[in-house]
């Protein structure tokens, strides 16, 4: 399409590229229907897809593909939509009390974190020419596919499973605020914290080595897998640069 017209006159494979790496992601989010379609049970919906593009300028201009389902064209109860996000009041107050008590912040982002989870909708597809030479083949939709409706919250209800997992528990002030019980080397106790905003977590503790890249880094990736296995501190969070 035009992505690769714009590759052809810049001569060079940006975002052909950027298709390739997306395809390869979502491919595990689709298994090949084994029967014909008309065999489905009862419920099921066809869905059609579409790919949108970005430049993501903080990443040296990098040429970015999604491949985003067209949820709005299904019918999905309500009660499986809903997906709540840290606010900007908790992350405020979450870094005042780092600060105060001289604990340390860590952030990673989950690479295609709508895909970990399972997909909640009854939903197929046909396999358009980006798949290759599975073109034109029905497919189930296994996982949370990105535009579905129901995505968002199976990907946050996955993450809080793996939280909870971790010995985590959410605060009462705020659902996407996580916390646990910890001690310092010196013996003092204090809470730790996990701050989730879809696909960005940020981690608070005093020993931050080993809570994100000893158990916690682990094991979450058992469910999720981070991003280019990156975990650093942040210089901007939700937009806002921390300093």
């Amino acid at each position: 399409g035009q992505a690769v017209q714009f590759d052809k006159d810049n001569g060079d494979t940006l975002w052909w590229d950027g298709n390739l790496k997306e395809m390869k992601n979502v491919r595990p989010a689709v298994e090949v229907l084994e029967k014909d379609v008309k065999d489905l049970p009862v419920g099921y919906q066809e869905i059609t897809c579409h790919m949108i593009f970005d430049v993501k300028m903080g990443e040296n201009f990098r040429r970015k593909a999604r491949f985003v389902a067209d949820g709005h064209k299904t019918q999905t109860p309500a009660a499986m939509t809903y997906s709540s996000v840290v606010s900007r009041d908790s992350v405020r107050i979450c870094l005042l009390v780092a600060a105060l008590n001289n604990l340390d912040v860590l952030a990673c982002d989950i690479q295609n974190a709508y895909l970990c989870a399972d997909c909640r909708e009854r939903i197929w597809t046909r396999a358009g020419p980006k798949f290759g030479s599975e073109a034109e083949t029905p497919m189930l939709v296994v996982k949370a596919l990105y535009g579905l409706r129901s995505s968002g919250a199976a990907s946050r209800a996955l993450l809080a499973e793996t939280l909870v997992k971790l010995g985590y528990k959410p605060s009462y002030a705020d659902p996407d605020v996580w916390m646990r019980p910890a001690v310092r080397p010196n013996g003092s106790e204090y809470y730790e914290y996990v701050l989730c905003y879809v696909d960005d977590v940020l981690c608070i503790s005093a020993d931050l080595m080993k809570t994100m890249l000893g158990v916690q880094a682990v094991e979450v990736q058992a469910d999720f897998k981070l991003k280019d296995n990156k975990i650093a501190e942040p210089d901007v969070y939700l937009g806002a640069t921390l300093v």
